[in-house]
């Protein structure tokens, strides 16, 4: 008997608890964390255990993911880097420069509303989205 991982199965049981933002802000990954923390009272640290890593066209790719647990309840928030390299982590999404993954805990529209609103008066912040996780074609991607 040969067992295979289901990964629409694993990713779908992964994002079952989650929204997904994505943002635009052309700077660096540890800046824009920086600016997060500093505009929203973050503490969004590089998590290098679970940073993701993909093989393609015969090269590693590496990246980087930014973790903040808040002290209140059990949300968990990740920052994706989109872009390393020249590849994209979420290629149908290559306009994006992050997602930002909330995680852990039931989030409310008012709660994402909120977020969306004071992300978007963070200078250099470009744009700011809700994502439908049913558009998401590489959802694997985002699985740590």
């Amino acid at each position: 008997m040969k067992l295979s991982i289901d990964n629409n199965a694993l990713a779908e049981d992964f994002l079952s608890d989650t929204r997904i933002l994505g943002i635009v802000a052309p700077v660096k990954d540890y800046h824009f964390c920086w600016m997060l923390n500093q505009a929203l009272g973050c503490d969004f640290r590089r998590n290098t255990e679970i940073e993701i890593q993909l093989a393609k066209k015969g090269r590693q790719y590496f990246f980087s993911v930014y973790e903040y647990k808040e002290a209140t309840n059990t949300l968990v928030h990740y920052i994706y880097c989109n872009q390393f390299d020249g590849e994209y982590l979420l290629p149908e999404f290559r306009h994006l420069d992050y997602l930002w993954l909330l995680k852990c805990d039931e989030v409310e529209d008012d709660y994402v509303n909120s977020l969306k609103n004071s992300i978007k008066d963070i200078s250099g912040i470009q744009l700011i989205t809700e994502l439908d996780k049913d558009k998401i074609k590489n959802k694997i991607h985002l699985v740590f």
